[in-house]
């Protein structure tokens, strides 16, 4: 395979990588440079559906509430794989809960990214 296939191929595990980085960071610039014009992000809550945002304004300012409700928010790749424009990251998401107890979920996102971009973020929860 030619290494321009291969790094097209590569594309979607890489931002994915990069955007959890960010996220560990609390980096929400960071987050969003990784992003498109026209990102969707589906969060898990609330339940039983989740909420959309939907393009960079709306997308920038759910992050920035959600680090602000979550300071100590952080996210483990448990596993990373994908091909092409989509890919899956396993995760858990630990965060310190109001009465300071360490919590923690797991969950799956599923992204897809559209030239080179995170186009589409969507998340799923175990409880």
């Amino acid at each position: 395979m030619s290494p321009t296939r291969m790094s097209r191929i590569e594309a979607g595990p890489r931002a994915v990588l990069a955007f959890v980085e960010a996220f560990n960071r609390h980096d929400v610039a960071g987050m969003m440079h990784l992003m498109s014009a026209d990102c969707v992000v589906e969060h898990w809550e609330p339940a039983p559906n989740g909420a959309v945002y939907t393009g960079k304004e709306a997308v920038t300012q759910f992050w920035q509430d959600f680090f602000r409700a979550a300071p100590r928010a952080h996210l483990k790749a448990e596993e990373v794989f994908g091909f092409g424009i989509r890919c899956v990251l396993r995760w858990r998401y630990e965060w310190v809960a109001a009465e300071g107890n360490p919590r923690h979920v797991r969950g799956v996102s599923l992204f897809k990214v559209k030239e080179g971009a995170i186009h589409q973020k969507l998340s799923y929860v175990k409880r």
